[in-house]
């Protein structure tokens, strides 16, 4: 696996437990969380440039969560944000950040995301992920030619 997908994970993971930690304790989750807590020493120390990516990926997100929220939610169709299971809102919300504030091509996004979501999420979630990722692209696309 490279850097960049075990990078990929583990911020899917904390995007996970910090969703899960609910609005009370997301704060004081957040420091164990870019700490990789929930990793033991050795799996700690094999991490390398995955590790900066990752906390790359999951601060973005949280800092930018309303924006990247926002933008999911203007995309879900008939589905609530509020009934998303946990692992297509990390997921997604991942994803998002990466499609608004970084320079990686849709594409890659995108198959990040599908290819993770075949791993850790329902039978359905790739579609769904897919469907809602594509969707936001195509919006991302449209603004930057305007």
């Amino acid at each position: 696996m490279g850097a960049r997908r075990q990078g990929r994970i583990l911020a899917f993971q904390a995007l996970y437990a910090w969703a899960a930690a609910g609005s009370r304790h997301r704060q004081a989750a957040l420091g164990d969380l870019l700490e990789f807590s929930w990793l033991d020493e050795n799996a700690k120390k094999s991490l390398g440039e995955s590790a900066d990516f990752s906390r790359l990926l999951i601060q973005g997100t949280v800092e930018k969560i309303a924006q990247v929220d926002g933008m999911i939610k203007r995309h879900l169709k008939n589905w609530d944000f509020s009934r998303l299971n946990l692992v297509d809102m990390a997921l997604l919300r991942m994803s998002v950040y990466t499609l608004m504030f970084q320079d990686t091509p849709p594409s890659v996004v995108i198959d990040e995301a599908v290819c993770i979501s075949r791993e850790f999420g329902t039978d359905d979630s790739y579609r769904f992920i897919n469907g809602v990722l594509d969707s936001i692209r195509q919006t991302i696309m449209d603004g930057a030619k305007g």
